[in-house]
């Protein structure tokens, strides 16, 4: 229907055609020190080697560890009827660690990555930046492992039985803005384009019901995507030839906007805003997330935690179970924390944040002054499946949520 109404010409849905496309002609290059294309197979297999026998090193404790790294230079040009030519050279290097560490009391089953758009000196080297940073891959995989041992020693979560307090470190907060904030606000999805396969949006239940330009939150809450900056979702131009752009999703806990392509913009009734992107030519674009996080607060975050007299501080991202429409969320962490009196207690493994996404959002009274950006490397969407590398994250925040254990 929404296509027929847009061929059509009807301004039901907003403007009465898709605007024209921009007309750039623009080559934009990557940036690395380690060019990929001057690396050996042999190279990267020793750095691998190297971390995963440092983590096997650690002692009997570890009974399975995977090091992985990869170093890529992508090259994506885009030329359409109306003129435009763009090229754009991409850099990326990413770690991956898989750890299974055990202890007579149970074993802990941990796995992460880095990522940047940059060579290989990223994983050979580390890379220092305000948002993104990252050690080089051995100890990455060594301070994995180390948290693996730790946590197959701690006893499993009991969780209280009514809602508590609940402080959020910035990597879980990655896994909130990427399913509860990012995802609900890709435009195709918002309109029932993907419905039979992942869901709707909490944010958008029709074209007059929506939440857009109402609070979804408290207004220390904001959230936005952001292609400009260099984290693992960079990009300067989409894959329709729009210049990315920062979108603001949440302000001050009202809901502002989406993102979009061309069609969706149309829909809509707004400026297409350059979020449409495929994972390789032979793909139809999809809108998706670029570098999409909650945006930082003042507080300082070790602030934020001695004000709980008696709650739980939630580190660390594992799986998360979303509702259909994102309306609701239970995320695991891998680390869990008891607060009393201020002060942080016992360590748990395998706690789980449960909650209404509205009513999280709405119960935020706390937003730490620091933001991270988390990698991710494979976020998935679309039939046939297509994957996207992205960042999410956020800084500290604290709210109040059911907690689940075991």
């Amino acid at each position: 229907r929404l296509m027929k109404l847009l061929a059509a010409g009807t301004k039901e849905l907003g403007l009465s055609a898709m605007i024209e496309p921009s007309i750039i002609r623009d080559e934009v290059e990557a940036a690395f020190a380690r060019d990929p294309r001057t690396l050996s197979s042999g190279e990267i297999m020793n750095l691998c080697r190297e971390g995963s026998a440092a983590v096997s090193g650690l002692g009997s404790e570890i009974a399975y560890n995977a090091v992985a790294a990869a170093s890529e230079l992508r090259h994506e040009l885009f030329v359409n009827t109306a003129g435009a030519m763009i090229s754009q050279r991409f850099a990326f290097a990413q770690g991956d660690c898989y750890v299974v560490a055990q202890s007579p009391d149970g074993h802990q089953e941990i796995y992460d990555t880095i990522g940047q758009q940059r060579g290989f000196e990223a994983l050979a080297e580390g890379w220092r930046d305000e948002l993104m940073p990252n050690p080089e891959l051995q100890t990455f995989a060594l301070e994995l492992a180390g948290e693996a041992r730790q946590l197959a020693r701690a006893p499993i979560l009991r969780p209280p039985e009514r809602e508590v307090a609940v402080v959020t470190d910035p990597h879980f907060n990655a896994l909130v803005a990427h399913d509860i904030v990012g995802h609900p606000s890709e435009a195709d999805r918002a309109l029932k384009m993907e419905t039979a396969y992942a869901g709707r949006s909490w944010l958008l239940r029709s074209l007059e019901q929506n939440e857009i330009g109402r609070p979804v939150g408290s207004p220390l809450l904001w959230a936005c995507s952001d292609p400009g900056l260099n984290g693992y979702g960079h990009y300067r131009y989409d894959h329709e030839g729009t210049p990315g752009r920062r979108i603001v999703h949440i302000e001050g806990g009202v809901f502002r906007g989406f993102l979009n392509s061309r069609a969706t913009a149309a829909a809509l009734g707004v400026e297409p805003n350059g979020s449409a992107r495929a994972s390789e030519a032979w793909h139809v674009p999809l809108v998706r997330m670029s570098n999409t996080f909650f945006m930082p607060g003042e507080s300082d975050p070790r602030q934020i935690i001695s004000e709980v007299e008696h709650g739980y501080y939630v580190c660390g991202n594992s799986i998360p179970s979303i509702a259909e429409s994102r309306e609701n969320f239970r995320i695991s962490a891998r680390r869990v924390y008891e607060i009393e009196h201020g002060q942080l207690g016992r360590l748990y493994r395998s706690g789980s944040v449960m909650a209404d996404s509205k009513r999280f959002f709405t119960l935020i009274d706390a937003a730490g002054n620091d933001l991270r950006l988390i990698a991710i490397p494979n976020c998935g969407k679309g039939q046939p499946m297509q994957l996207k590398r992205m960042s999410n994250g956020g800084p500290t925040l604290r709210s109040r949520a059911r907690l689940s254990g075991g």
